[in-house]
């Protein structure tokens, strides 16, 4: 097999990645913050059970869990991060009851020096692990029982009574014990984050989150690691930019004289696809209305324009199912792409494939309708016992569908890999130079189906660390991971079949393209993980493999230059202008989304001041939306185009919808989410974590005009969304199509060989 070096420098990246990966895993296992039996004081006065801690963590995932604020810097940002919230609320009381004490107002009252000692005395009291291993039981003095008990008076009120500005409804949590169980699970996050390892002087957070009242900042390690990251990256730029340049320039293929699919006979099970489109737009439209819905309650927390909207539809909800239904829609892009690709490669339609497509598609709507009727059910408590694990909503971001839904979707993944690799598997069978390109197209397919099994590691009452750890191999690994992969793989399919690119060419950068972002993606899946309970170690490897994810984008100058000569190309190829065009903003928004503002996030001392805030979305919303998306867009129309090569597209609401997405994502974070996000990390840098998510911070004029600035953004995004969908329903009915201007296919020469060298399109036949 050629380029062997290349394949077998992937096993071995491949494999020492994921034993580090697993290695590490079980570190973090054995390191995990202690649940302890039992809290007490020293007469031996029960404060609160183990059990009840672990009840806690289910009440809050049932409830929408971080969907309704966060919880280590993880989840939704308007109402406040729990465990900073809490630790803040609990170092004030403990203060002002010392201050007092000695006869002042408050501790806000005491000279500074006074401050200053009455801290250093908090920091002993607070930061002195008091677990012991043997019993189970943490010893907390009276004046912490005290807080505690004020804490949970607190947040009791909070979530039965409401808060409009955390966007937390009245009743959203009435019953009596599992209002004492989250209060329980908010205490243990909290004591985690600002209790030293045993034998360390560093909290089981890394000193997360941010609090000067208790000594909580930077470690030594998270600065030595953040200077590492930035030498690294540079070194690491500096060696791909220098092997690089000294290879010599392929030459630029010469388009075939005509479409290569023209001619094409559609399959049954190709046919088939076209209503998952539709459905992808569906979701798309549904998704951007919750997104305007989700962004109005952060200035209206308890309805929409004077709607008590959130009494029936709360914000836990809406931005549940705006995540959730944002992965619906572009993995139903992907896999009709895969589905309709299969039998163009290897020209065989396998028996019963057209059922094996509508069976798939049907179950997926199911899966996507059931998982958010079930959010909605267990966000309004109306599951009990445990079905709102199993039916209802996880509580944790991105993988928030209950586990029956869970399950029901890896099952249909690996359904959607037999239906594609049985229907590529006559050509992968056939030696020819494009058989390594064939093999990596079902390698990805195997690797999207059978990681998203990772977030099934975990059960209802696994512990909240290792939960963390498993709900990023899915978040990272899938979605910006092997979900890459499978996209490089079927871009270069895609030039290739058109013929403006060699499978020559295109296999040994697919396969280069892959290692270097798989040798960084990989173990770099611990930058999610530095301030989740976990030791150093992960911090240090999460700061270093983050720092290589960023080194192929710095290449994407070549690709945006690659798309734009294609789309620039006239005769035929101009049919495909704006697929490629699509294409040049997956490369645009990967450098941006991906590269710039994933790296401003990436190095442990910028994260650990930003965790949690606005400059997160940033990232999510650029890179999620900015590459994923605008790929999936691109390979819907891909697909469409060769669908009815000879049809003429009225590509002006195509032109409308490109420029409004691109320009709507450029205002939204530009005008809105970027400016919060750096004025509250300076918040954060200045006070701490808890003012920069305070309901006292974020409510200010200031930060309401920026989150009203979200409106021209989001209101030309959905412009775009709505051409978009215009289109796409247009090419069904016709109003997308230039009147009376089709013309009759003209089938390749007979003497023409196909780009892939396998059967010619006209001979699609039934196997």
């Amino acid at each position: 097999m050629k380029h062997k070096k290349l394949w077998a420098l992937l096993g071995a990246v491949m494999l020492v990645s994921f034993f580090v990966l697993g290695r590490e895993g079980v570190h973090i296992s054995r390191t995990l913050p202690p649940i302890p039996e039992r809290v007490t004081t020293p007469d031996g006065t029960l404060l609160l059970e183990g059990a009840a801690i672990q009840r806690g963590q289910n009440v809050w995932q049932s409830i929408g869990g971080q969907q309704v604020g966060s919880i280590w810097g993880h989840g939704a940002y308007v109402a406040p991060d729990w465990s900073a919230d809490w630790l803040h609320r609990e170092s004030l009381f403990i203060l002002d009851a010392w201050a007092r004490a000695e006869g002042l107002a408050g501790y806000e009252a005491a000279p500074a020096e006074r401050q200053a000692a009455l801290r250093t005395r908090l920091q002993g009291v607070m930061r002195t692990n008091t677990h012991d291993a043997a019993t189970g039981t943490v010893t907390v003095d009276p004046l912490r029982a005290e807080a505690y008990r004020a804490n949970a008076a607190h947040y009791t009120d909070v979530f039965s009574k409401g808060r409009q500005a955390y966007a937390i409804p009245e009743g959203a949590l009435t019953n009596a014990a599992k209002l004492e169980d989250l209060n329980a699970f908010f205490w243990w996050t909290s004591w985690v984050a600002s209790t030293n390892r045993p034998g360390d002087t560093v909290s089981y957070t890394q000193n997360w989150p941010h609090e000067p009242l208790v000594g909580n900042v930077p470690t030594a390690a998270a600065y030595m690691w953040t200077f590492i990251s930035v030498v690294l990256l540079l070194a690491a730029v500096g060696a791909l930019v220098w092997y690089v340049s000294r290879k010599a320039e392929e030459p630029e293929e010469t388009p075939p004289a005509k479409d290569p699919f023209l001619g094409m006979v559609l399959t049954p099970s190709q046919r088939a696809t076209g209503k998952y489109f539709l459905v992808v737009v569906a979701l798309m439209l549904v998704q951007v209305v919750l997104g305007g819905v989700t962004a109005h309650f952060g200035v209206e927390g308890d309805g929409f324009y004077g709607v008590p909207l959130a009494k029936y539809l709360p914000y836990a909800v809406t931005r549940s199912w705006h995540t959730q239904l944002g992965i619906f829609w572009i993995a139903t892009a992907w896999l009709a792409t895969g589905l309709f690709v299969g039998p163009a490669v290897s020209g065989v339609e396998p028996r019963f494939q057209r059922f094996g497509v509508n069976f798939l598609f049907v179950c997926l709507v199911i899966i996507v309708a059931g998982a958010m009727v079930g959010q909605w059910a267990s966000v309004q408590q109306r599951l009990g016992g445990d079905l709102w694990f199993w039916f209802g909503h996880q509580g944790y971001e991105y993988v928030d569908l209950g586990r029956f839904w869970q399950l029901f979707l890896f099952v249909g993944l690996f359904v959607w890999l037999f239906l594609t690799a049985r229907s590529i598997w006559p050509a992968l069978k056939k030696p020819s130079e494009n058989r390594p390109l064939i093999l990596l197209f079902v390698l990805s397919s195997l690797a999207i189906a059978s990681f998203y099994g990772a977030g099934l590691m975990y059960g209802q009452r696994s512990h909240l660390g290792m939960v963390e750890y498993w709900r990023w191999w899915v978040v990272h690994l899938w979605v910006e991971g092997f979900f890459e992969v499978f996209a490089t793989v079927v871009m270069a399919f895609l030039f290739v079949r058109l013929g403006v690119l060699s499978a020559k060419v295109a296999t040994p950068v697919v396969l280069f393209s892959t290692i270097i972002f798989l040798a960084g993606g990989i173990i770099g899946t611990f930058h999610h993980l530095y301030f989740s309970g976990t030791p150093s170690s992960a911090l240090g490897l999460g700061a270093t493999f983050s720092a290589l994810e960023v080194v192929p984008l710095v290449l994407v100058g070549r690709e945006v230059w690659s798309h734009l000569r294609l789309s620039k190309l006239g005769g035929w190829m101009e049919r495909y202008r704006w697929p490629i065009l699509y294409f040049v903003a997956v490369a645009f928004w990967n450098l941006v989304g991906a590269g710039v503002f994933g790296f401003l996030i990436n190095p442990p001392v910028a994260l650990y001041f930003m965790q949690g805030l606005n400059l997160t979305p940033v990232h999510g919303h650029t890179a999620l939306f900015g590459v994923y998306g605008m790929l999936g867009i691109a390979l819907m129309l891909f697909t469409l185009r060769m669908a009815r090569p000879e049809a003429r597209w009225r590509t002006r609401t195509l032109a409308w919808s490109f420029w409004c997405l691109n320009g709507g994502l450029v205002l939204m974070v530009v005008l809105s989410m970027l400016p919060i996000g750096i004025l509250q990390t300076q918040a954060a840098i200045e006070q701490g974590t808890w003012w920069a998510r305070s309901a006292e911070f974020l409510q200010t004029p200031l930060m309401d005009t920026l989150r009203w600035l979200r409106a021209p953004g989001d209101t030309i995004f959905a412009l775009g969304v709505g051409f978009l969908a215009w289109f796409v329903v247009g090419l069904k009915t016709g109003w997308s199509l230039e009147p009376a201007a089709t013309f009759h296919p003209e089938p390749l020469p007979s003497e023409a060989t196909p780009p892939l060298g396998i059967a010619a399109p006209t001979a699609l036949r039934r196997r």
